[in-house]
């Protein structure tokens, strides 16, 4: 059986990361960066396509495994008839190249222990030519090179285009991997000692988790996701990517299957907010910066998405080899979305970069010219239909959730003028376009006969971005029309009780595409929040625990979850994800001094 997307784990160096299953295989790696070709592939097609499996011989999943706490760290045991097994996989924050670590280390019993290692780059489209050097076996094909040793040395040997290894392990000892990748024209890379690595891996994820403002419940399960976060962290530029995957389906067997290891300023406004919320400044100004570098140009260009240091070709193609995650064709690079207008982006940046003033990070000299320039182009283009929050491809519509974050973004500059009277604008001509947007939204955007708004414009599908409009300050919480909305969305897009649905599936066409797809869980995040500011407290905090139990056991989230099927749907581990956690955890619970708690339930949005 192909695994289930919750049987993987993550481990990462803050420029790449992997997946590594129950198993002990790691059937996901790009290097050097995340929208790096992967060298081990198998998670989207198989074994052939690449991976690297470590475990007792002849053994199945491990019998436990967990993070070390605080950390990214994973150790997985196993225990047999012959004794007890731990192997150890992290990635260490790197100076040039990327480590992949694997430390075996025996509990218990002598076991019996088999590495077998196929490195497929591209993709899993080319086997490289396999050598000895200096103690290592190289692999080398085209611009890719891996340098793989052992410490203590243990035998290895070459079989049907694998690279095989078996040894016996007793209780205290110690068999360390290291594979090393770099471009195939450098010398052999620098060694590591993977033990002092694993000591020093250990104490800087934990002085960096202990850092977290965050003193409420299940603070666990917060800490885990802001690490998460800091894991899909590209660390040179500071942009934080959606996930580490492509193409993990909406729907298995299904199309929905996109690249998401880019950065979308959709997410910019609740990533500000949750890592401010949690103390993380320096954190919040390295993403802020990648914001300010990578929407710099013609406002008019403006995308939804960039590239880790902010490039702006993503072409989307697809790679007919591969199979796809448990049959779920094509497999997609890149993503076509890039070209599509969505007018809410223009209100997140805004929203975000007033955030960051409010919130006391360093101001940049160019930060209001380039709010300015937004502005002057939203001025006319909000009237324009869009693709939307969800990046339809269906037809263009004047979606609702788009016209409140234009709103948003008239509503922040003018906040930010009156409370910086020095700074100049057209305090005047932006109030007058937050009036007009707000009376045109209330009047084509809300079905009164249901007291609800709607997806679009005389439409009757409704959408759950929907419940971001009292969080946005369009309205109060306790306005009638906001809550028929949250009630109508709960109504109409609920599924088993407590998940949501992104849109009506009676407007299926809006988005272009055939087949279905699973429960968003971010917007189960949201209807906590809209839950609490309407006054529904203990309905909100049910909320969180139940989605918070859809976790995987070392406390992962995808982006989906099928509630038939009882399993994670789409790319994982998904950043949308994790930030609608930490956000509704800090709404429900606060988490530290009164400013923290206010930061955490706006998250950006007020």
């Amino acid at each position: 059986m192909h695994p289930r997307i919750e049987d993987y784990a993550l481990i990462g160096d803050e420029q790449t990361a992997a997946l590594v299953g129950r198993d002990g295989s790691i059937d996901w790696l790009c290097v050097p960066r995340f929208d790096s070709a992967a060298c081990f592939a198998a998670m989207l097609g198989d074994e052939n396509n690449g991976h690297w499996r470590i475990a007792p011989k002849g053994a199945g999943p491990c019998t436990r495994r967990a993070y070390r706490p605080d950390s990214l760290v994973l150790d997985s045991e196993w225990e047999t008839d012959d004794g007890a097994v731990r192997v150890t996989d992290f990635m260490p924050q790197r100076d040039k190249a990327p480590d992949l670590i694997r430390i075996v280390e025996g509990l218990s019993g002598r076991v019996t222990v088999q590495s077998t290692l196929r490195l497929r780059f591209d993709y899993g489209s080319v086997v490289p030519w396999m050598r000895k050097s200096d103690g290592h076996r190289v692999a080398v094909a085209g611009p890719d090179s891996v340098w793989l040793r052992s410490e203590p040395e243990v035998r290895t040997w070459g079989k049907d285009f694998r690279t095989l290894s078996e040894f016996t392990v007793e209780a205290g000892e110690k068999v360390a991997f290291v594979l090393t990748w770099h471009p195939s024209h450098w010398s052999r890379p620098p060694l590591i000692d993977p033990f002092e690595a694993l000591r020093c891996s250990v104490a800087d994820w934990q002085a960096w988790a202990a850092r977290c403002r965050y003193e409420g419940p299940y603070r666990d399960i917060v800490v885990r996701s802001l690490i998460t976060l800091k894991a899909l962290t590209y660390a040179p530029t500071g942009g934080i990517v959606a996930a580490p995957t492509t193409s993990l389906p909406e729907e298995l067997g299904g199309v929905r299957n996109w690249d998401y290891r880019y950065c979308w300023l959709r997410d910019s406004t609740l990533t500000l907010g949750a890592l401010l919320a949690a103390g993380y400044h320096e954190e919040a100004e390295a993403w802020r910066d990648w914001l300010l570098r990578a929407v710099a140009g013609d406002p008019a260009d403006l995308q939804i998405m960039y590239g880790l240091s902010g490039e702006r070709r993503l072409p989307e193609f697809e790679l007919p080899w591969l199979r796809g995650f448990a049959g779920s064709y094509p497999v997609r690079i890149g993503n076509e979305a890039v070209k599509q207008l969505q007018l809410d982006v223009y209100g997140e940046v805004i929203d975000s970069l007033e955030l960051a003033r409010r919130s006391g990070l360093p101001s940049k000299p160019h930060m209001w010219r380039l709010q300015c320039a937004l502005m002057d182009f939203l001025r006319t283009a909000w009237r324009q239909p869009d693709e939307g929050i969800w990046e339809v491809r269906g037809p263009r519509r004047h979606f609702v959730y788009s016209k409140v974050m234009a709103w948003v973004a008239a509503d922040r500059a003018v906040r930010t003028l009156e409370a910086e009277p020095g700074l100049t604008g057209d305090l005047d001509g932006w109030r007058e376009m937050r009036d007009e947007v707000h009376k045109e939204v209330c009047e084509r955007g809300f079905d009164a006969e249901r007291n609800t708004f709607t997806q679009s414009y005389g439409s009757r599908e409704l959408d759950a971005s929907l419940l971001l409009i009292p969080r946005a300050g369009f309205l109060p919480p306790d306005d009638p029309r906001v809550v028929g909305t949250i009630d109508a969305v709960r109504a109409e897009l609920e599924r088993d009780g407590f998940l949501l649905r992104r849109y009506s599936e009676e407007g299926a066409d809006v988005d272009g595409l055939p087949g279905g797809e699973g429960a968003f869980l971010v917007c189960s995040f949201w209807l906590a929040d809209a839950l609490e500011m309407t006054g529904r407290t203990r309905e909100a905090r049910e909320l969180f625990e139940r989605l918070i139990g859809l976790a995987n056991d070392v406390g992962l989230l995808a982006e989906e979850y099928d509630p038939v099927g009882r399993r994670q749907l789409g790319n994982f581990p998904q950043a949308f994800s994790h930030l609608g956690l930490v956000g509704t955890a800090f709404n429900l619970f606060g988490g530290g001094s009164a400013e923290t708690r206010k930061r955490g339930r706006t998250g950006g949005m007020t």
